[in-house]
């Protein structure tokens, strides 16, 4: 059901993001009087799931969920209609338009985008608010994973900074180190400000294995107790803190993870604070590492900063949101070739949809929705011929050498940006089969 949940806002999404990218090449062709022949969501080659004609234009839903796309009389595209093309051009054809109208229909799509995601991200900001968790807040200190313990952070650590720049807000820890390319973190321990240096093979490995590097420590406090359970059995309530197993101290959540994965399948007696009472609870470990019960969240125990955005202040919020996720994105295609094998964590649509929320959570899918519709900008206008951003390169050829570029250029950049583009396709796709196969 998690999985279906997945797909669903995936699929959701993807829909929503190419229809209004698509309208935006759409809209500025009928402007111009230019015959838009088809309108698609998705792909159909052999057969459609849907089509209706109106006005002209076939309007349509394909099968194949790899995109969409608008087919403009007279332009050399996807569809590669050589026979349109060996006739005279049309004055409804995209070729008999000035250079300047050709210009404004090919980055229509990514002015919509970038749009989108400005609204998107806007309407976010208003509706929810922005919720984080201030690094100096993490006043119990961080609990590292093992490369942030390959670093040299250890349990209690208080993250001072990262390539001694101040980091306000934890969870851009893992992201400010790989996308800055930090050589260094600072940590405070026992008082005293330690620099821990990050080695260029300890790069490879957080971005491998996808390290969240650390995470904030929080009281192991029961929040809820799942019934039918070891810990229901053993007579956990809600509000008891865990304080030890088998003597050993566990204060902290992730000490009682730690400790209960390394002692699966035994029986451990938790020592918990009630009230005022300390109690001994004896409690089988399942073989997963768990005994059934549901910490009270960091979010409660830890002083979370909240900010509410006017009407108004919304729209500036979300420009600048959707210029930090633009500057982001930009660093991390960097990222990709500058640390070794980077490339191989490109993801193909298994890893989007698995970016999604395992429940419907509105704010997360909309949040992800605005940085899916900056990304699809980001791509497009990339000068990659049978993308927008090659048609847009030789469309400013033309309007700084007044020359049309030779049709027959057009043509094999076409199908030289259709071949490599199925390959980046299948390479990304192929990296999440991988992935699912090795479990990694």
């Amino acid at each position: 059901m998690e999985v279906f949940t997945q797909i669903v806002q995936f699929i959701l999404s993807l829909s929503i993001l190419i229809v209004l990218h698509e309208l935006g090449h759409f809209i500025p062709a009928r402007l111009f009087k230019t015959r838009v022949e088809k309108f698609y969501l998705f792909f159909d080659p052999w057969f459609s799931l849907f089509k209706v004609q109106k006005g002209g234009t076939e309007y349509g839903i394909g099968w194949l969920p790899l995109g969409g796309y608008v087919k403009i009389s007279g332009m050399i595209d996807e569809s590669m209609d050589k026979e349109q093309m060996k006739l005279p051009p049309q004055p409804w054809e995209f070729r008999a338009k000035p250079a300047w109208q050709r210009l404004i229909i090919m980055i229509g799509g990514v002015t919509v985008n970038v749009i989108l995601g400005v609204l998107i991200y806007a309407m976010v900001l208003f509706a929810w608010g922005e919720e984080y968790l201030p690094t100096q807040n993490a006043t119990y200190g961080v609990a590292p994973d093992s490369i942030a313990m390959e670093i040299g952070i250890k349990n209690g650590d208080q993250i001072v900074s990262v390539n001694n720049k101040e980091v306000e807000n934890f969870r851009k820890i893992a992201k400010e180190v790989i996308i800055d390319h930090a050589t260094s973190i600072q940590v405070m321990r026992d008082g005293q400000k330690i620099d821990l240096p990050v080695t260029e093979e300890q790069h490879s490995k957080i971005i491998a294995k996808k390290s969240m590097l650390v995470t904030p420590r929080f009281p192991a406090i029961v929040d809820s107790v799942l019934p039918g359970n070891a810990a229901a059995k053993a007579g956990f309530k809600k509000g008891d803190q865990l304080i030890s197993i088998n003597n050993k101290p566990t204060p902290y959540f992730n000490d009682v993870t730690e400790f209960l994965k390394s002692h699966r399948v035994s029986l451990a007696d938790i020592r918990v604070k009630r009230n005022n009472d300390t109690v001994l609870l004896r409690t089988p470990v399942s073989s997963e590492g768990t005994i059934g019960f549901m910490p009270t969240p960091y979010t409660r125990l830890l002083s979370i900063d909240t900010i509410n955005y006017s009407f108004a202040e919304s729209f500036p919020a979300g420009i600048n949101k959707a210029t930090e996720t633009f500057e982001d994105y930009i660093k991390q295609m960097k990222v990709l070739f500058t640390v070794k094998d980077a490339h191989k964590q490109i993801g193909g649509f298994g890893a989007i949809a698995g970016a999604y929320s395992t429940t419907w959570d509105w704010p997360s899918f909309w949040a992800f929705t605005a940085f899916l519709s900056i990304v699809l900008a980001i791509m497009n206008i990339l000068p990659i011929p049978a993308l927008d951003g090659g048609h847009v390169m030789f469309l400013l050829y033309e309007v700084i050498t007044r020359r049309k570029p030779n049709e027959k250029v057009l043509e094999y950049a076409q199908y030289a940006g259709m071949m490599l583009l199925l390959a980046l396709l299948l390479y990304a796709n192929g990296n999440d089969v991988v992935r699912w196969i090795s479990g990694s």
